[in-house]
Protein backbone atom coordinates (compact mmCIF):
# COMPACT_ATOMS: atom_id res chain seq x y z
CA UNK A 1 0.00 0.00 0.00
CA UNK A 2 1.86 3.15 -1.48
CA UNK A 3 -0.68 5.43 -2.40
CA UNK A 4 -3.00 6.93 -0.83
CA UNK A 5 -5.96 9.09 -1.76
CA UNK A 6 -7.84 11.38 -0.06
CA UNK A 7 -11.65 10.98 0.47
CA UNK A 8 -13.63 13.34 -0.29
CA UNK A 9 -14.84 15.42 2.71
CA UNK A 10 -18.68 13.93 2.47
CA UNK A 11 -16.82 10.65 2.22
CA UNK A 12 -15.50 11.11 5.69
CA UNK A 13 -16.51 9.24 8.99
CA UNK A 14 -18.80 11.21 11.58
CA UNK A 15 -16.77 12.68 13.81
CA UNK A 16 -18.29 10.72 16.97
CA UNK A 17 -17.62 7.54 15.00
CA UNK A 18 -14.65 8.53 14.57
CA UNK A 19 -13.92 9.02 17.71
CA UNK A 20 -15.67 6.07 19.24
CA UNK A 21 -13.41 3.54 17.04
CA UNK A 22 -10.13 5.38 18.37
CA UNK A 23 -10.83 4.80 21.55
CA UNK A 24 -11.51 0.98 20.72
CA UNK A 25 -8.64 0.46 18.69
CA UNK A 26 -6.36 2.82 21.25
CA UNK A 27 -7.52 0.51 23.74
CA UNK A 28 -6.36 -2.66 22.05
CA UNK A 29 -2.80 -1.39 20.79
CA UNK A 30 -1.71 -3.39 24.58
CA UNK A 31 -0.80 -6.82 23.26
CA UNK A 32 -1.52 -7.55 27.41
CA UNK A 33 -4.99 -6.57 26.49
CA UNK A 34 -5.49 -8.38 23.24
CA UNK A 35 -4.57 -11.68 25.23
CA UNK A 36 -6.72 -11.12 27.97
CA UNK A 37 -9.53 -10.54 25.91
CA UNK A 38 -9.23 -13.19 23.46
CA UNK A 39 -8.62 -15.83 26.81
CA UNK A 40 -12.18 -14.12 28.07
CA UNK A 41 -14.18 -14.36 24.59
CA UNK A 42 -12.50 -18.27 24.37
CA UNK A 43 -13.87 -18.87 27.93
CA UNK A 44 -17.93 -18.89 27.71
CA UNK A 45 -18.35 -18.86 31.70
CA UNK A 46 -16.11 -16.07 32.11
CA UNK A 47 -12.79 -16.09 33.94
CA UNK A 48 -11.74 -14.49 37.28
CA UNK A 49 -9.16 -11.96 37.47
CA UNK A 50 -7.30 -14.70 39.80
CA UNK A 51 -7.31 -17.22 36.74
CA UNK A 52 -6.54 -14.56 34.03
CA UNK A 53 -3.48 -13.49 36.18
CA UNK A 54 -2.36 -17.23 35.99
CA UNK A 55 -3.12 -17.70 32.35
CA UNK A 56 -1.12 -14.25 31.62
CA UNK A 57 1.92 -15.16 33.68
CA UNK A 58 1.50 -11.22 35.24
CA UNK A 59 0.91 -9.54 38.45
CA UNK A 60 -2.70 -9.36 39.67
CA UNK A 61 -2.89 -5.66 40.08
CA UNK A 62 -1.32 -5.48 36.03
CA UNK A 63 -4.01 -8.28 35.08
CA UNK A 64 -6.73 -5.59 37.27
CA UNK A 65 -5.31 -2.80 35.34
CA UNK A 66 -6.19 -4.22 32.21
CA UNK A 67 -9.14 -5.31 33.00
CA UNK A 68 -10.62 -2.15 34.09
CA UNK A 69 -9.03 -0.68 30.60
CA UNK A 70 -11.30 -3.08 28.63
CA UNK A 71 -14.24 -2.49 30.95
CA UNK A 72 -14.33 1.13 30.53
CA UNK A 73 -14.46 0.45 26.77
CA UNK A 74 -17.05 -1.80 26.89
CA UNK A 75 -15.62 -5.39 25.75
CA UNK A 76 -15.92 -7.06 28.63
CA UNK A 77 -18.33 -7.27 31.78
CA UNK A 78 -17.65 -6.87 35.12
CA UNK A 79 -19.56 -9.16 38.18
CA UNK A 80 -18.63 -10.34 41.90
CA UNK A 81 -18.90 -13.80 42.78
CA UNK A 82 -18.31 -13.66 46.35
CA UNK A 83 -14.78 -11.87 46.66
CA UNK A 84 -13.70 -12.97 43.19
CA UNK A 85 -14.24 -10.28 40.36
CA UNK A 86 -15.60 -12.19 37.31
CA UNK A 87 -14.78 -11.02 33.51
CA UNK A 88 -17.05 -11.80 31.03
CA UNK A 89 -16.90 -10.63 27.59
CA UNK A 90 -19.58 -7.94 25.74
CA UNK A 91 -21.09 -10.20 23.12
CA UNK A 92 -21.68 -6.92 21.15
CA UNK A 93 -17.60 -7.02 20.32
CA UNK A 94 -18.53 -10.15 18.43
CA UNK A 95 -20.34 -8.43 15.70
CA UNK A 96 -19.35 -4.09 16.55
CA UNK A 97 -15.11 -4.56 16.00
CA UNK A 98 -16.16 -6.38 12.81
CA UNK A 99 -18.06 -3.61 12.02
CA UNK A 100 -15.93 -0.91 13.47
CA UNK A 101 -13.29 -2.15 11.13
CA UNK A 102 -15.61 -2.54 8.13
CA UNK A 103 -16.64 1.39 8.56
CA UNK A 104 -13.04 2.32 8.92
CA UNK A 105 -11.94 0.84 5.67
CA UNK A 106 -14.68 2.08 3.86
CA UNK A 107 -16.33 -1.38 2.89
CA UNK A 108 -20.00 0.13 4.44
CA UNK A 109 -19.86 2.88 2.14
CA UNK A 110 -22.48 3.27 -0.37
CA UNK A 111 -21.79 0.34 -3.63
CA UNK A 112 -22.54 0.87 -7.14
CA UNK A 113 -25.75 -0.44 -8.93
CA UNK A 114 -23.54 -1.74 -11.95
CA UNK A 115 -20.88 -0.44 -13.96
CA UNK A 116 -21.14 3.09 -15.70
CA UNK A 117 -19.40 4.32 -19.31
CA UNK A 118 -20.65 1.14 -21.06
CA UNK A 119 -19.40 0.85 -24.30
CA UNK A 120 -21.60 1.74 -27.22
CA UNK A 121 -20.68 -0.87 -29.64
CA UNK A 122 -21.08 -3.74 -27.34
CA UNK A 123 -24.43 -5.53 -27.53
CA UNK A 124 -25.73 -7.37 -24.81
CA UNK A 125 -28.11 -10.16 -26.24
CA UNK A 126 -29.39 -13.76 -24.76
CA UNK A 127 -27.08 -16.58 -25.80
CA UNK A 128 -28.46 -18.45 -28.88
CA UNK A 129 -27.68 -22.17 -30.22
CA UNK A 130 -25.56 -20.87 -32.56
CA UNK A 131 -23.27 -19.49 -30.26
CA UNK A 132 -22.28 -22.15 -28.12
CA UNK A 133 -19.24 -23.08 -30.37
CA UNK A 134 -17.92 -19.18 -29.30
CA UNK A 135 -18.77 -19.80 -26.16
CA UNK A 136 -16.88 -22.49 -25.28
CA UNK A 137 -13.68 -21.13 -27.39
CA UNK A 138 -13.62 -18.29 -24.95
CA UNK A 139 -14.25 -20.59 -21.87
CA UNK A 140 -10.60 -21.97 -23.18
CA UNK A 141 -9.05 -18.97 -23.96
CA UNK A 142 -9.74 -17.95 -20.13
CA UNK A 143 -8.73 -21.53 -19.01
CA UNK A 144 -5.45 -20.71 -20.93
CA UNK A 145 -4.65 -17.42 -18.93
CA UNK A 146 -4.52 -19.71 -15.32
CA UNK A 147 -6.35 -17.03 -13.66
CA UNK A 148 -9.96 -17.65 -14.87
CA UNK A 149 -10.81 -21.00 -13.59
CA UNK A 150 -9.61 -24.31 -11.51
CA UNK A 151 -10.83 -26.24 -14.67
CA UNK A 152 -8.55 -27.64 -16.80
CA UNK A 153 -10.55 -28.76 -20.08
CA UNK A 154 -13.49 -26.96 -21.21
CA UNK A 155 -16.94 -28.33 -20.03
CA UNK A 156 -19.40 -29.81 -22.96
CA UNK A 157 -22.56 -27.88 -23.74
CA UNK A 158 -24.12 -30.11 -22.05
CA UNK A 159 -22.54 -30.10 -19.29
CA UNK A 160 -22.90 -26.41 -19.33
CA UNK A 161 -26.70 -25.68 -20.24
CA UNK A 162 -27.64 -28.06 -18.03
CA UNK A 163 -26.36 -25.93 -15.12
CA UNK A 164 -26.72 -22.80 -15.86
CA UNK A 165 -29.90 -20.95 -15.13
CA UNK A 166 -32.77 -19.90 -17.93
CA UNK A 167 -32.92 -16.40 -18.84
CA UNK A 168 -29.17 -15.66 -17.25
CA UNK A 169 -27.45 -16.70 -20.01
CA UNK A 170 -26.05 -13.61 -21.77
CA UNK A 171 -23.04 -12.94 -24.63
CA UNK A 172 -21.22 -9.49 -25.93
CA UNK A 173 -21.72 -9.24 -29.45
CA UNK A 174 -19.46 -6.93 -31.59
CA UNK A 175 -20.54 -6.58 -35.07
CA UNK A 176 -22.26 -10.35 -34.94
CA UNK A 177 -19.34 -11.80 -33.74
CA UNK A 178 -19.60 -13.01 -29.73
CA UNK A 179 -16.87 -11.25 -27.83
CA UNK A 180 -17.96 -12.63 -24.23
CA UNK A 181 -20.37 -14.12 -22.10
CA UNK A 182 -21.46 -13.83 -19.00
CA UNK A 183 -23.92 -17.12 -16.77
CA UNK A 184 -25.63 -17.64 -13.17
CA UNK A 185 -25.82 -20.93 -11.65
CA UNK A 186 -28.20 -21.47 -8.82
CA UNK A 187 -26.13 -22.10 -5.35
CA UNK A 188 -28.40 -24.85 -3.65
CA UNK A 189 -31.51 -26.57 -4.93
CA UNK A 190 -33.44 -25.41 -1.29
CA UNK A 191 -35.89 -23.59 -1.38
CA UNK A 192 -34.18 -20.56 0.71
CA UNK A 193 -31.47 -20.01 -1.31
CA UNK A 194 -33.65 -19.90 -4.25
CA UNK A 195 -32.50 -16.12 -5.43
CA UNK A 196 -28.86 -16.92 -4.96
CA UNK A 197 -26.88 -17.12 -8.04
CA UNK A 198 -22.70 -17.60 -8.63
CA UNK A 199 -21.89 -16.06 -12.24
CA UNK A 200 -19.33 -16.10 -14.40
CA UNK A 201 -17.81 -13.67 -17.00
CA UNK A 202 -15.44 -14.48 -19.76
CA UNK A 203 -14.26 -11.79 -22.38
CA UNK A 204 -12.69 -13.44 -25.69
CA UNK A 205 -8.63 -12.65 -25.97
CA UNK A 206 -8.86 -10.54 -28.77
CA UNK A 207 -11.42 -8.30 -27.08
CA UNK A 208 -9.96 -7.56 -24.24
CA UNK A 209 -9.45 -4.24 -22.55
CA UNK A 210 -12.39 -2.48 -24.41
CA UNK A 211 -15.03 -2.49 -21.92
CA UNK A 212 -16.88 -5.91 -22.65
CA UNK A 213 -16.72 -7.10 -19.42
CA UNK A 214 -18.42 -4.04 -17.87
CA UNK A 215 -21.02 -4.41 -20.40
CA UNK A 216 -22.22 -8.20 -19.48
CA UNK A 217 -21.96 -7.06 -15.98
CA UNK A 218 -23.88 -4.70 -16.30
CA UNK A 219 -26.68 -6.59 -17.89
CA UNK A 220 -25.97 -9.64 -15.74
CA UNK A 221 -26.36 -7.45 -12.30
CA UNK A 222 -29.43 -5.35 -13.87
CA UNK A 223 -31.74 -8.76 -15.04
CA UNK A 224 -30.87 -10.44 -11.70
CA UNK A 225 -32.24 -7.96 -10.12
CA UNK A 226 -35.53 -7.66 -12.34
CA UNK A 227 -35.50 -11.17 -12.01
CA UNK A 228 -35.71 -11.13 -8.12
CA UNK A 229 -32.24 -12.77 -7.74
CA UNK A 230 -31.24 -11.08 -3.89
CA UNK A 231 -27.33 -12.16 -3.83
CA UNK A 232 -24.80 -13.17 -6.66
CA UNK A 233 -21.60 -14.19 -5.67
CA UNK A 234 -18.02 -15.44 -7.22
CA UNK A 235 -14.53 -16.78 -6.24
CA UNK A 236 -11.96 -14.70 -8.17
CA UNK A 237 -8.40 -16.06 -8.08
CA UNK A 238 -6.62 -13.57 -5.97
CA UNK A 239 -3.84 -12.55 -8.83
CA UNK A 240 -6.59 -11.35 -11.46
CA UNK A 241 -6.78 -8.07 -9.74
CA UNK A 242 -8.54 -6.88 -13.28
CA UNK A 243 -11.46 -9.24 -12.60
CA UNK A 244 -11.97 -7.87 -8.54
CA UNK A 245 -11.88 -4.42 -9.83
CA UNK A 246 -14.77 -4.98 -12.40
CA UNK A 247 -17.02 -6.93 -9.97
CA UNK A 248 -16.41 -3.86 -7.14
CA UNK A 249 -17.61 -1.62 -9.87
CA UNK A 250 -20.74 -3.69 -10.46
CA UNK A 251 -21.74 -3.24 -6.43
CA UNK A 252 -19.96 -6.97 -5.42
CA UNK A 253 -18.15 -6.57 -1.89
CA UNK A 254 -15.30 -8.56 -1.10
CA UNK A 255 -16.27 -11.40 1.61
CA UNK A 256 -12.88 -12.69 1.97
CA UNK A 257 -9.99 -14.89 1.11
CA UNK A 258 -10.41 -18.43 0.82
CA UNK A 259 -7.55 -19.41 1.45
CA UNK A 260 -5.80 -22.93 -0.64
CA UNK A 261 -9.32 -23.71 -1.74
CA UNK A 262 -8.26 -26.05 -4.72
CA UNK A 263 -5.87 -27.02 -6.45
CA UNK A 264 -4.82 -26.19 -10.03
CA UNK A 265 -1.88 -28.44 -12.03
CA UNK A 266 -0.96 -29.59 -8.83
CA UNK A 267 -0.73 -25.91 -6.97
CA UNK A 268 -2.97 -24.90 -4.66
CA UNK A 269 -4.26 -21.70 -4.81
CA UNK A 270 -6.42 -18.56 -2.59
CA UNK A 271 -9.28 -16.79 -4.25
CA UNK A 272 -11.10 -14.17 -3.42
CA UNK A 273 -14.75 -14.52 -2.62
CA UNK A 274 -17.43 -11.98 -3.32
CA UNK A 275 -21.00 -11.27 -3.44
CA UNK A 276 -23.76 -8.82 -4.11
CA UNK A 277 -26.75 -8.16 -2.29
CA UNK A 278 -30.04 -6.73 -4.58
CA UNK A 279 -30.84 -2.98 -3.91
CA UNK A 280 -34.49 -3.83 -4.75
CA UNK A 281 -35.33 -6.92 -2.88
Amino acid sequence: MTTVVPLPLAGLLPEREAATYAGWFACLAEPMRVKLLHAVATSPRGLTVGALTEILGTSQSTCSHHVRKLADVGFVHLRKEGTATVVTINQACCSGLPHAADAVMGLLAPRPCCPDNVPDDVTIRALRDDDWDAVRRIYGEGIATGLATFETDVPSRKTLDAKWLPGHQWVADIDGEVAGWTAATPVSERECYRGLAETSVYVAENHRGRGVGKALLFKQVTEADAAGLWTLQTSIFTDNRASIALHHSAGYRTVGIRERIAQRDGVWHDTVFLERRSPVS
